[in-house]
Order: C-alpha cells, then sequence, then structure tokens
C-alpha cells in the first residue's frame, strides 16, 4: 500500500508534540541558543539514505512529506529503482534539488557515476565510505580518489570524501584521515566531515575543520548522546551551536542531517529541521 503523505505528517505532528513537552531541557531540539547567527534554510539538507525504508515503499510521497516539511535540498544514496531520470523528475515535481550524491568511486565506472550526477543535478559526489587493513592501503586508495576528482571537476563537479570514526583512530602510528587528507588535493577532493562520527573517533570537529581548511564543505548534522547512543539532530549532546559558530567562516555550504537507524524517518526529518531552522549561535 502506498504511504499517504498526509498521513505521515500527521504522525510527525503527534510526535512533536512529545518533543515540545521537552522544550525546557538542556540538549533537545527546543534548545537552540541566543546567538546572532543561523544556519540558512537553504543550506539544509537531508541525507536520504535516513529515510530509505519509506523511499522503497513510496518514493514520491516520502519526498512530497520532506518537501512538506521545508527541505529544498536533499543528498542521495541511490535512487530506489528508478532510473536516474525518473528520480530527477520525481525531485522536481517536488521542488527539491538533489546538490549532493553519495555513490561509491572504488571500482565505479566513472563516466556513468558523471552521467548520473548531471542527469540528477549533483553539485558534488562524495565517496560514502571506505577502510582499509595498512595505510599503505589508504595511500594506494587516496590516488585513486584523487583521480576520480580530477575526472570529475573536469565534468563541472567536485568529489569529496564522507568520514566514519575509524579514519581518526592511529593505524601503524598515524591516522588514516590524516593520510587521505595528505596524498589528496583540496582542488579534486573535498571532506563532507561526519559531526557524529568525528566525535566517536575522538577527534575535535573544530580542530579538524581548521587543520584541512578550507577543504571541509558539507556537515553531516549527526547527534548522539554521552554514551555513544545515535539520535535525532539536537537531542543529543553534541554541541552543534558552538561547533558551527567556531567554523563560521571556514565555508561550510551544507548542512545535512543524517540518523543511520530511526525509529520514525519523518519524524526524524521533520525534527531535525525544525533544529537547524530555528538554531541560533
Amino acid at each position: 500500500m502506498e504511504l499517504s503523505r498526509r498521513s505521515m505528517l500527521r504522525g510527525a505532528a503527534a510526535a512533536g508534540l512529545a518533543v515540545g513537552g521537552a522544550a525546557a531541557l538542556p540538549g533537545t531540539a527546543a534548545a537552540v541558543g541566543r546567538g546572532t547567527l543561523r544556519v540558512p534554510l537553504n543550506a539544509i539538507g537531508v541525507q536520504l539514505y535516513s529515510l530509505r525504508t519509506l523511499l522503497q515503499a513510496d518514493a514520491p510521497g516520502t519526498l512530497s512529506a520532506l518537501a512538506d516539511i521545508g527541505f529544498r535540498k536533499v543528498e542521495l544514496a541511490g535512487t530506489y529503482g528508478y532510473s536516474a531520470t525518473e528520480f530527477k523528475s520525481l525531485l522536481d515535481r517536488n521542488h527539491l534539488s538533489a546538490s549532493s550524491s553519495h555513490v561509491g568511486i572504488d571500482g565505479a565506472d566513472i563516466n556513468k557515476v558523471i552521467e548520473d550526477a548531471r542527469i540528477l543535478g549533483n553539485q558534488k559526489i562524495v565517496h560514502p565510505y571506505s577502510n582499509f587493513a595498512t595505510i599503505a592501503e589508504y595511500k594506494s586508495f587516496a590516488g585513486r580518489l584523487e583521480a576520480a576528482g580530477v575526472a570529475i571537476r573536469k565534468a563541472g563537479m567536485h568529489l569529496g570524501y564522507h568520514n566514519h570514526d575509524h579514519e581518526f583512530r592511529t593505524l601503524q602510528n598515524q591516522r588514516p584521515y590524516d593520510v587521505l587528507t595528505a596524498n589528496t588535493t583540496g582542488l579534486n577532493v573535498h571532506l563532507e566531515d561526519d559531526l557524529f562520527w568525528v566525535v566517536t573517533g575522538g577527534a575535535d570537529p573544530v580542530r579538524e575543520v581548521y587543520k584541512t581548511y578550507p577543504r571541509v564543505l558539507q556537515y553531516h548534522v549527526k547527534d548522539r548522546t554521552k554514551d555513544g547512543r545515535m539520535v535525532d539532530p539536537g537531542e543529543g549532546a553534541i554541541d552543534f551551536g558552538n561547533i558551527f559558530r567556531r567554523t563560521w567562516h571556514a565555508g561550510i555550504q551544507e548542512y545535512i542531517i543524517e540518523h543511520d537507524q530511526p525509529t520514525d524517518p519523518i519524524k526524524f526529518a521533520q525534527t531535525g529541521y525544525k533544529y537547524l531552522a530555528n538554531l541560533r549561535f
């Protein structure tokens, strides 16, 4: 049975009452701060991987629900059985732009990746995950990443790298993240810092931005409790306002909410959008 956009939003609105009841508690989506800076609404996005179960069941209804929440940007992680052309039509129908896509470039047909990205209207293509056993393998991968970045840049787009936590943990006396950034260039490979995984890996997100300045162009706004449990943006212990304020002049272009396993994907999207839209820092 196809999902109803309005029924999804009704469920999210009901869940929102519970969120509103926690407005006085620190670390919730309602704790938005009192600063003068704010995330531009056109810079707020959502990683569609977080809504994959709904998209597999009803992509048109899910995209419509995201548009109704207020999103104008999404980041793709596949097209759920649709061709690039078909999915672009769904996005256009809902006035959404796919400014970025997660695509694994290792072993991929880069020409095909570029062709699909052009159809979808991507400005950025982001490699989502790599994990190797040795530093030598990371260096070899960095060479492949740089080569793919050259081809993608020549096609008018830009290649990025999305981290997890293991890149910040020492391997053979080096951090893989440092190896990847030292063996690629900002001209061809930018960084999409997933703040949940940076923190989980024991690193300081602000320090990492300035160590690689000006290569971090995208944030994944993914939250965690103090004991490491993933929660909806604004409901955990990560001080996003502090991070955003201290990196405000670093050139961050997109703030993309994400949750790997949300209990209620629409509530997650609504909570995350409201948190970023209302945040002052």
